[in-house]
């Protein structure tokens, strides 16, 4: 298929021993990265792959990217195993492939579902609409890849890798277990729109510190009553093949914490101290609280904001947009190769048993 893309309490935190994890590393780690897309299926957009293969890797533009792959080549044997990547809000596979890089160098087969009505093309359904499907496109993208002549007798998908990033970390947390409902998000935005403001409003609008600050917030709280205050209902789904999972800054405030006191699955978090997006006090952190002990907290780099996760990072982000997604000044953009690594080490963890 031609690409097509311009656009789990003790004992969680061990790591695995130094031989065997050297071992792992070294699994697939010349390979280069080919990279395919299989099509769209029913309702479902296309699925990015990201795989080890022998072909040679060229130079690929990619919208307002330039990545070395080897586009549509024949995959490779790598460690058989899968790791799933959800996007953020309006995002795409390009801006994880630094993360699908290094997994595809220890071997894994990397999917990226495009979630639907909420990536990079078409935003109409970014917020609760889209997080009530997300979880099951990520179980269909697994269906798909397992389906597929090339992949599927390369790998076995009973132990599942899922990696989720801002909005994709809600799709995570929900796979891992957590329930969430709408009128929560009403109810935490009513009672912390000034300092959770854009979770609650996303690139809209944002507080000035002027006279209109005051029409944006009783704007924001009707559209917030009309639109999620009357749907009390709680949404979960899980996959028995998703054995690990890994959220980044993730879109948390929403959940009914006690239902990620104890995941279903090994799961860590990475944070990011200067998020001004997902202000961590409303989200990741009530998730460290909630699961203190039952998961691990696998990276905090120093000087991180929302954005800084994303890797490459989209260039010429300007206004509103860019101020909550550039590098906040100062950060060292080189320490997420470290942080990258932590991931792959986790998946290997737990995946590769």
């Amino acid at each position: 298929m031609h690409i097509d893309l311009a656009k789990k309490k003790s004992g969680w935190h061990k790591a695995a021993g130094a031989l065997v994890f050297g071992l792992l590393a070294a699994c697939g780690a010349h390979a280069a990265v080919g990279m395919t897309e299989l099509p769209p299926r029913g309702e479902d957009g296309p699925v990015t792959l990201y795989y080890p293969s022998a072909a040679p890797e060229r130079p690929v533009q990619l919208g307002a990217f330039t990545l070395a792959l080897a586009p549509d080549a024949p995959p490779q044997p790598g460690n058989g195993r899968l790791v799933v990547i959800s996007h953020g809000s309006g995002g795409s596979p390009v801006v994880h492939s630094d993360l699908a890089r290094a997994l595809v160098q220890a071997g894994f087969v990397v999917a990226l579902p495009e979630h639907r009505g909420d990536h990079f093309g078409d935003t109409r359904d970014a917020g609760p609409e889209s997080w009530k499907r997300r979880p099951q496109e990520v179980s269909r993208a697994i269906d798909a890849v397992a389906a597929d002549a090339r992949f599927g007798p390369l790998l076995q998908v009973d132990r599942v890798g899922v990696y989720g990033m801002s909005a994709g970390g809600h799709t995570a947390l929900t796979l891992a277990g957590g329930h969430w409902s709408p009128a929560e998000f009403q109810r935490q935005c009513a009672a912390h729109l000034d300092q959770d403001f854009q979770s609650c409003v996303g690139l809209i609008t944002s507080l000035h510190g002027n006279w209109l600050d005051g029409l944006k917030r009783w704007v924001a709280q009707a559209v917030l009553r009309r639109y999620f205050g009357s749907d009390t209902a709680w949404y979960g789904h899980t996959d028995p093949r998703i054995a690990a999972i890994v959220a980044g800054v993730p879109a948390a405030a929403d959940f009914d914490m006690a239902t990620l006191a104890h995941p279903v699955v090994p799961l860590a978090l990475v944070t990011a101290p200067g998020d001004q997006w997902l202000h961590p006090r409303f989200h990741s952190d009530r998730v460290l609280q909630a699961c203190a002990g039952a998961c691990v907290h696998l990276a905090n780099p120093p000087g991180a904001g929302h954005g800084s996760l994303l890797s490459p990072l989209p260039p010429g982000l300007t206004g509103l947009e860019g101020s909550l997604l550039n590098d906040p000044p100062g950060f060292d953009r080189g320490q997420m190769r470290a942080v990258d690594q932590q991931i792959v080490g986790w998946f290997q963890q737990w995946l590769l048993k």
